[in-house]
């Protein structure tokens, strides 16, 4: 069993952790002072300059297939890739992505909307969460009426990642009441100019997602992405997309930390000596460094599994729920060990300690992967043995 890194997934990671260290870990404090004065912590124009650098050493559209002009890497190499990206706190994403599901868009809507997004010239959002209908994703009561060779929209969809910038949205509505979620949602590209609407919703973090309102919004039935009806089996393939992502990206964070408090622990002194030497700061330590090595093999196992075209879903929400929860551990012990400065935003600990919190929630909460993942033992879908048997 071999757990070294190929030539090419050390050349990726090592590409990309030089970037992070040359482009975005020197932009922190301006990033800091900004979102203190409640101001994006990069503009859609640094953005897209940065962008378009990793673009000149051909970092674009990572996971996008090669037909489509990206890069088409692997789960593993991508998670590599996230945890770099990890490091630091800059809102940073490579370009050229566009949501899964919009490869399931016909020609026509390719040209209008998937190829337009992979260039970095449209953008879009997922709305499928309401006021209601959070973690019961069926629970969605948004509707669209038909209305001769067009449909009819109306509802409320909340916390949408990008909604306030989003210039089209793939949005979920409820279109044979009868069948709900049996064949009775559909999924919609509506154009912001078709009529709907957004609010930001204030966070305790750096994440600003919408509110977005749609009331008689009419959209042409060319407009409905893959077939009448089957929505919500698109909306989970976007939500099970790649949920191990999202963990990934902590283990650069807690690795950033650990660091941070190693660092501190071996100059501050009390009483004489440094903290280090205090049995309560390495026990610290110690569990931290045991808990971000558990998380990473969890993390590449469901990525391995999801490169070897297996049902990685199992292995996917047990690296979510462990990251979630300790990366939220970590931060916590590393704001501990740095005492008052720690609480101060002096240090980045608190924004981190803030951003960590989401990972707990978006995307499938704690106790949705907990539900997956016992009702998957419990009815006999995995084995307790694992991937070894």
């Amino acid at each position: 069993m071999d757990f070294s890194l190929s030539t090419e997934e050390r050349e990726v990671r090592d590409w990309v952790r030089t970037f992070v260290q040359r482009e975005l870990m020197p932009l922190e404090q301006e990033v800091l002072r900004r979102e203190r004065r409640n101001e994006p912590g990069l503009t859609s124009d640094e953005l897209t300059a940065l962008q378009l650098k990793a673009k000149e050493s051909g970092f674009w559209g990572v996971q996008t297939p090669e037909e489509y002009g990206g890069m088409g890497l692997s789960a593993v190499m991508t998670a590599l890739l996230e945890a770099e990206l990890g490091r630091t706190f800059v809102p940073f994403r490579f370009g050229g992505a566009a949501d899964n599901i919009l490869f399931h868009a016909n020609d026509e809507q390719k040209e209008r909307y998937l190829l337009p997004t992979i260039a970095g010239e449209r953008k879009s959002c997922f709305a499928i969460t309401e006021p209601g209908a959070g973690s019961d994703a069926k629970n969605i009561r948004t509707s669209a009426r038909k209305d001769g060779a067009d449909w009819i929209i109306n509802g409320e969809k909340t916390f949408i990642t990008g909604g306030n910038e989003a210039d089209f949205v793939m949005v979920f509505a409820v279109t044979d009441p009868e069948k709900g979620a049996n064949g009775g949602v559909t999924c919609f590209l509506v154009d912001r100019d078709m009529g709907w609407k957004s609010e930001p919703i204030d966070t305790m973090g750096e994440w600003g997602p919408a509110s977005l309102v749609f009331e008689n919004v009419r959209v042409p039935a060319s407009q409905i992405l893959g077939e009448e009806g089957r929505g919500f089996e698109l909306a989970m393939q976007w939500i099970g997309r790649g949920r191990y992502l999202l963990p990934a990206r902590a283990i650069g964070s807690c690795e950033r930390l650990i660091s941070m408090a190693i660092e501190h622990a071996n100059t501050r002194e009390t009483f004489g000596a440094p903290i280090a030497t205090r049995q309560a700061i390495q026990w610290m330590i110690a569990d931290s460094g045991v808990e971000l090595e558990a998380l990473r093999w969890l993390v590449l196992h469901a990525a391995w599994q999801v490169d070897s075209g297996m049902d990685s879903r199992h292995a996917q929400s047990i690296a979510k729920l462990y990251g979630g929860q300790k990366a939220n551990e970590i931060v916590d012990r590393v704001l501990q060990i740095h005492g008052g400065m720690g609480y101060t935003r002096e240090l980045p600990i608190e924004r981190w300690y803030r951003e960590l919190r989401l990972l707990r929630i978006y995307e499938g909460t704690d106790e949705i992967q907990r539900r997956t993942i016992a009702r998957n033992l419990l009815k006999g879908h995995v084995k307790i043995s694992g991937a070894l048997g």
